[in-house]
């Protein structure tokens, strides 16, 4: 019995005493929807680019720059507006001649009005910059999802519109017809 255990331990290779690994199973492969949403959230239509909609990227941009352009415009106004409303009720002569000329004809009161104004759009157009940003995310996120969907013409969908004139009800038939490889055809309708 020892001759035969010693011949089965000479026999076993050094290399099957390692553990074999061992595949991580908790690791989870991020999607090409999330990604997507992840650049986007980075730069704005990045997300695109990752999902090859090149095409969108100019629009998002467009979208973007729309709430950025009214950001900078009414930030410049409501400078000037405050400055010359600050000069107006101090009564600080010596910096009268910083006043912008549409301004100068205006009352204390008009100043405060437009400066508050001014400084309302300018929250507006934060809260439009940050809903584009966000439309981009989500843009990025629904074509990420819909990267792998099959809109072939084996899928149909044929809405039918109906009346009943004795109960004068109205209704809409809807009937999904699968074509898989035109063998056969499935058909369901609600």
């Amino acid at each position: 019995m020892v001759l035969s255990t010693a011949s089965a331990q000479s026999t076993v290779s050094p290399t099957s005493d390692a553990p074999t690994p061992v595949a991580d199973t908790l690791k989870k492969k991020r999607s090409v929807a999330s990604t997507a949403a992840l650049y986007s959230t980075i730069l704005p239509g990045l997300g695109q680019a990752y999902n090859k909609k090149y095409w969108k990227i100019p629009i998002v941009y467009g979208v973007i720059a729309i709430p950025v352009s009214l950001f900078r415009y009414n930030s410049k106004w409501y400078t000037k507006t405050r400055e010359a409303f600050t000069i107006r009720s101090t009564n600080d002569t010596a910096n009268f001649s910083k006043i912008d000329p549409q301004l100068i004809p205006l009352s204390n009161e008009s100043l405060r009005l437009y400066r508050n104004e001014f400084r309302k759009s300018m929250d507006f157009s934060v809260l439009g910059i940050l809903v584009a940003w966000g439309l981009n995310i989500v843009d990025a996120t629904v074509d990420g999802h819909l990267r792998g969907f099959d809109i072939s013409d084996e899928v149909t969908l044929k809405l039918d519109p109906h009346f009943s004139t004795p109960t004068g009800q109205w209704g809409l038939k809807a009937a999904f017809q699968f074509n898989f490889a035109g063998k056969n055809k499935a058909s369901v309708s609600h």
